[in-house]
């Protein structure tokens, strides 16, 4: 039986999920890799994290979104796996709008971290 959890997430863009967990200072490593799990248990995964313990987190393509996969039992991070993805989605969807709103021609004009951790982003567009 798989020790293995696999926790659903709203993150779809690879790119903007790697450029998050650069803003958070992980260390990942590019797929397809394994991750590792209980007693020599691997699922493959786009993203690799490498943990201290030997066993990985990764995030894996389930056909509609990337899952975070891992052997929660062994979880080494220095956030809860609650507050690791809270962490990791506030990045996945700032770098997001940076990229949607770029395509259609806004730069950030204003950018303000509030005091509960959220973020403030006022964008503007110059028209001719």
């Amino acid at each position: 039986m798989s020790h293995f959890s696999n926790i659903k997430t709203q993150i779809r863009n690879l790119t903007s999920l790697k450029e998050a967990l650069n803003d958070i200072d992980i260390d990942w490593k590019e797929g397809p890799c394994t991750v590792r799990g209980y007693q020599g248990q691997t699922r493959n995964a786009e993203v690799a994290i490498a943990q201290n313990n030997n066993y990985d987190i990764g995030f894996s393509w389930n056909g509609s979104e990337y899952e975070l996969i891992a052997d929660l039992q062994y979880w080494q991070q220095p956030w809860s796996v609650e507050g690791f993805l809270n962490r990791v989605t506030q990045r996945y969807a700032y770098r997001t709008v940076l990229k949607e709103t770029e395509k259609q021609g806004f730069q950030v004009a204003e950018q303000q971290k509030n005091e509960d951790g959220s973020l403030r982003l006022v964008v503007q567009r110059w028209s001719a």
